[in-house]
């Protein structure tokens, strides 16, 4: 059992190719430890955009907040939290944590262990401005398994793999702003096997940002394949800022 804070909220902010149901398995094991929670539904639509949204909910959002984001969710929480001023601390599960001026994208093409590039495909989608069209993307899915759901049985990866969200592909080409890792006390887990985010990349980012950092034996889902061991890392984190 966690030590219990009334006015603390852990808000979890998912990633792109996913949605809120993918912090499932953590957010009943958060709620059996008694630990407020609330797992929001990230745009998806570009960084700026989705900080802005993701800082309105935390702005609204009772009394003190630990902001958890997996994958592309750790850059909104990098982003959006400087626009709030009730965060105690931040979460990064197979998360970017980029730094002002930084692109996702390059850090991706920088990674070693990252395979996502070459299996993103591009769509079409209507923005709304008359026959205006911008450009989204999804992972293959044929490629699903191998890319972000490795330690997944088959079946489950290709249920994943089918409902997955697509991210506006600008996200990977903004400049990223003031990082809030900056500021306040950082937990990191990393999935040892990620080829999304690139085991690398995030283990690189999380030591830049000075993170307590989890090494855990898993995919870029760590927190579908190992939701014990992810919840143990927020709990700590939790616990600490209580």
């Amino acid at each position: 059992m966690a030590s219990h804070s009334d006015d603390l909220t852990v808000v979890l902010i998912h990633g792109a190719f996913a949605d809120a149901g993918s912090w499932a398995p953590v957010t009943e094991r958060l709620v059996a430890a008694g630990v407020p929670v609330r797992a929001i539904a990230n745009p998806l639509r570009g960084v700026a955009a989705d900080s802005a949204y993701v800082a309105g909910v935390i702005n609204q959002t009772p009394g003190r907040v630990l902001a958890v984001g997996h994958s592309y969710g750790g850059a909104v929480i990098t982003n959006a939290v400087p626009q709030t001023d009730n965060v105690a601390g931040l979460v990064y599960v197979a998360a970017f944590a980029p730094d002002e001026g930084e692109k996702l994208g390059d850090i991706v093409a920088g990674s070693q262990d990252s395979a996502l590039t070459s299996a993103l495909q591009e769509e079409q989608y209507p923005t709304g401005q008359g026959s205006e069209t911008a450009t989204e993307v999804v992972i293959d899915p044929a490629r699903f398994r191998e890319v972000f759901t490795a330690d997944l049985s088959q079946a489950q990866s290709d249920v994943y793999g089918l409902s997955q969200r697509p991210i506006a592909a600008s996200a990977f080409a903004e400049v990223n702003g003031p990082a809030a890792w900056k500021k306040l006390p950082v937990w990191s887990a990393v999935g040892t096997g990620d080829k999304a985010a690139g085991a690398d990349a995030v283990r690189s980012m999380a030591r830049r940002a000075g993170a307590d950092i989890t090494e855990i034996d898993g995919s870029h889902v760590i927190m579908i394949s190992q939701p014990k061991a992810v919840t143990d890392v927020i709990l700590k984190a939790y616990e600490a800022v209580a």
